[in-house]
């Protein structure tokens, strides 16, 4: 029986889309890719936003769909991409987010010491032997070593389609409009002048609304500082795990988790590791903060049942030079319990770091004008660029014991 694989799916966000070639309807039912049904697009932001429960299996549909809409586009101005090359390109963008682990960001290089664009690759490289070198143009794009360079930068730039999915997908879903991106009109605007991918002089403003819906995204949903809490207190429950389990701590948690947090990992094989951590999802971690609420380590209890409640640490913002204040009545609560003060400083009053880079100008998005001339975004004085990288220091401690 012949397998129809160009199925129809409908999505919340774009309505009814489509999948283009045969072989992506293969990798979606890989085991690697259906994990991503089970990690959250935005790790713990739903602590703030109820509704942001949406997938990385969501997103990477999504990003799958706008690129087949911009390589259509292009296309039909004219611009030449074999069959070939826009079938590697939806490859390469349905896989570009494989490597996240659970959670997404919020536990990045915590599990395993690997940014998720390696382990992405990684994956890409495991899926291009099991489909006997299909994936090859698509590895090169993801990598950006091929000659046609719009095509890589349709993959990754300041307007890719990963960045246009997910500004449009977790504005939808946590219900902040001022989020919203005019994808459609960006896309419909999008030519390639000289190797570069350019936007028509049209949809400049278009443009410019989705550099100030990112800034104003990150702002207020992904560096809101009650998810940046959240997602630090759940930094700290597993390296507070790790620590103990390398002091041969036993836990009843998902073996792949518990291997990953061992020692054995550093000796063993990428092979392994990658096996290891394919296996993992968000269910692992729930299932951990669980086993943690009931440890007999106070601080690892202590982290888990406050997680677990939803019952967060205080973050403040400071600036450059001001120091951690410590909360001395708290410290010697924990102190009665015979807990290091050395522990309790560690992972329980803890400073950090967020930085949103806004608009890279050693990345330009370059606009077509209409003397058919390319000009840098930055060049046009009525568009509101902010060029300056944002930095955010900030320092948490428990509102209570």
């Amino acid at each position: 029986m012949t397998i129809n694989k160009r199925k129809i799916i409908n999505d919340p966000v774009y309505g009814f889309i489509t999948i283009p070639y045969d072989i992506l309807y293969d990798i979606i039912e890989e085991p690697c890719f259906q994990r991503l049904r089970r990690i959250k697009q935005l790790g713990l932001t739903h602590y703030v936003y109820p509704g942001a429960l949406h997938t990385r299996f969501h997103h990477a549909l999504g990003a799958m769909h706008l690129m087949t809409e911009a390589i259509h586009v292009l296309k039909s101005k004219g611009v030449k991409i074999t069959n070939k090359e826009a079938k590697a390109a939806t490859i390469a963008i349905l896989l570009h987010d494989i490597g996240h682990g659970p959670f997404s960001h919020a536990l990045e290089n915590n599990i395993v010491e690997m940014h998720h664009e390696k382990l992405s690759l990684r994956y890409m490289q495991m899926l291009n032997k099991k489909f006997n070198g299909q994936l090859d143009l698509a590895i090169k794009l993801f990598k950006q070593e091929y000659k046609k360079k719009f095509l890589c930068q349709l993959i990754s730039s300041q307007l890719d389609m990963d960045r246009l999915d997910y500004l449009t997908r977790d504005s939808f879903y946590t219900g902040v409009l001022e989020g919203r991106v005019g994808y459609d009109r960006i896309i419909k605007m999008l030519n390639v002048h000289s190797d570069n991918l350019v936007v028509e002089e049209k949809g400049i403003y278009s443009v410019e609304n989705l550099l100030i819906a990112r800034r104003f995204m990150y702002s207020q949903v992904y560096l809101h500082k009650t998810v940046i809490s959240a997602e630090q207190m759940l930094v700290k429950v597993f390296q507070r795990a790790k620590d103990l389990i390398n002091l041969n701590e036993k836990f009843n948690i998902s073996s792949p988790l518990y291997w990953l947090l061992s020692l054995k990992c550093n000796k063993s094989n990428q092979k392994e590791i990658l096996s290891q951590f394919a296996k993992l999802d968000d269910n692992d971690i729930i299932s951990a903060l669980k086993e943690f609420s009931s440890s007999h380590d106070i601080i690892l209890k202590f982290l888990a049942e406050k997680l677990l409640n939803r019952k967060l640490h205080k973050l403040i913002f400071i600036e450059k030079k001001k120091e951690i204040s410590y909360d001395s009545s708290m410290i010697n609560v924990f102190k009665d319990q015979s807990v290091k003060l050395s522990d309790i400083k560690k992972y329980l009053f803890f400073k950090g770091c967020e930085v949103n880079k806004n608009y890279e100008l050693e990345n330009e998005i370059l606009i077509l004008t209409r003397n058919g001339k390319v000009r840098k975004l930055s060049s046009f004085e009525n568009v509101f660029l902010t060029t300056v990288s944002t930095t955010k220091k900030f320092y948490c401690r428990p509102k209570s014991v």
